[in-house]
Order: structure tokens, then sequence, then C-alpha cells
């Protein structure tokens, strides 16, 4: 809406976030958030309607635009402040509710429609969820995009970028760290490139991060069950997001160090994990 009403000052405005980039005093990410606005205002807003269509309820050619300019002179009607009686209220509200239907529509028939059709849509929706219980094919067919689109990517920035736009429901966040996480250990030596696109996601939407909080927790408790390569890529993994402070340093509270809670696999995944993090604070 304001790219056809005023170009000039939404230009102005993204001048002002690109002064904002240059000078580079932002948190990581704040500039995420920008760079994502730059796209997609080049993308000439695609998918973001200036008016939802669940608001858009008024004819195209009784649409009336008013402009309103902040260096002219408001006139704020004062009058308006002081409550007049209407004389005229009965036959006033008979014409509101007659604009009312015939914009909305009547609420008694949409009510009737959706009392008949309530039965055919439990039964269809029963019969979705059986079929997702049984087979979990969503699940199954959104990992393997999120595979797929992992290690068809040619660099993290990529990659994050395709990640964010599969549209996700809530909760299933947790599967887009798992896969990550499993194609990090997947590889035979660890690759910076997984590294960088979790911190990535956990600066760009905290949930990411929470969720990989709570996968630093299940990967130190299952860690016995995983190979010496995998252990040290999911190690390197960690560290990197702790070193870059994707991921805060309270996730060290799940690690107690004592010969009873610890194995030798947790104790060489410790190692690592600390190797690394001297490694890169070090340079730092």
């Amino acid at each position: 809406m304001l790219q056809d009403v005023s170009p000039k000052v939404l230009h102005g405005v993204f001048d002002c976030f690109r002064g904002i980039l240059y000078e580079g005093r932002i948190d990581k990410r704040v500039q995420f958030m920008i760079e994502k606005l730059f796209a997609i205002r080049k993308a000439r807003f695609q998918g973001y309607p200036a008016v939802r269509p669940e608001l858009d309820l008024v004819e195209e050619e009784d649409v009336l635009t008013h402009e309103v300019s902040l260096d002219e002179e408001i006139d704020p009607e004062f009058s308006l402040d002081v409550f007049k009686l209407d004389p005229h209220f009965a036959m006033n509200e008979k014409l509101y509710e007659g604009m009312k239907k015939d914009l909305l529509g009547d609420d008694e028939e949409s009510e009737e429609d959706q009392e008949s059709g309530s039965d055919v849509e439990s039964d269809e929706d029963n019969e979705a969820m059986q079929i997702k219980d049984q087979t979990n094919t969503n699940v199954i067919n959104l990992r393997r995009t999120i595979y797929l689109t992992i290690m068809s990517c040619l660099d993290f920035e990529e990659a994050g970028h395709k990640l964010l736009k599969i549209h996700l429901e809530q909760g299933q966040e947790m599967e887009l760290c798992n896969m990550l996480l499993e194609c990090c250990s997947q590889e035979k030596t660890y690759r910076e490139y997984y590294g960088l696109l979790g911190q990535r996601l956990c600066m760009i939407n905290k949930v990411y991060q929470e969720n990989f909080e709570k996968c630093f927790a299940q990967q130190f408790a299952m860690v016995h069950t995983l190979e010496t390569s995998k252990l040290r890529n999911v190690a390197e993994f960690f560290a990197h997001l702790l070193s870059k402070f994707a991921l805060p340093w309270n996730v060290l509270s799940y690690i107690r160090l004592s010969e009873e809670d610890t194995t030798s696999s947790s104790r060489i995944f410790i190692k690592i994990l600390f190797q690394e993090l001297s490694k890169h604070l070090g340079l730092q």
C-alpha cells in the first residue's frame, strides 16, 4: 500500500535501514531481520498483501481512500466528542443491520450451514487424524524436504533462506533442528556449514534457539549410543553455537561432572566440546 501511495517515503525508510546495516553496530538478529525485509521488498512484497483477504470486505468500486498529510492542518472535529442523541435511532439501526447482512451475510444461515456440515467435517477430520496417527506421512515428507534442502544448497545462507520458507506447523521446528543435527553427524568430518546454518536459525528465531537447547540435552543424554565420528561432529556443532553466542551458556548446566553421571563417551564429548570452545574463543 505504501509503495503505491507514497513510494518516495518508502524509499527513504529503506535508505535508513541500509545506513543501519552499513554502520554494523547492531545485533545479528536485527541484521538478519533487516536483510529479510530487503529481500521481501525485492520480491515486491509478494505474500504480504496490504489488506488481508479476510479483511477485504469492501468492493473495489466502493473503496474510498483518505490521504492525510502531516504537513497540513487537520481539523480534529471536537464537536464529535460530545454525545448527541439520535432522534432516528431505531431506523438507523435497521439500516445498519441491513448493510451488515449485505457485507457479512446472514449469521443464521451461516450457523445452519455450519451445523449441517459439521457431521461431514467431523468424519473427515477423524479419518485424516487416523491416517496421520497410523502412517505419520506428513512428518516423513517434512523430514525428506528438510533433508533435501540442507544437502542441495551451496552455502548456509541459501539453505537458511529456503528452510525458513518451508511451512511448519507449531511444534515442527524441532524436526528441523533434529534433521540438521542428523545430517551433521552423518558427515565423515565436521563441516562448518552446519554450524553456520544452526547459528543463522538461532539468530533469526528464538524458537530454534530453545529447540537446540533441548537437542543439546537429548544428545548429551544419549551420547553413549553415538559412534566416535558422530560424537565429534555433534560436539563441534554445539561448540560453534556456544562460541558464537547463538546458544546461551546455561545449556552447560546439563553436564554434571561426576563419576556416576558420566560415561567414557560423555567424557570424550565434553573434552571435544571444550577443546573446540578454546579454539574458537582463543581466536577472538
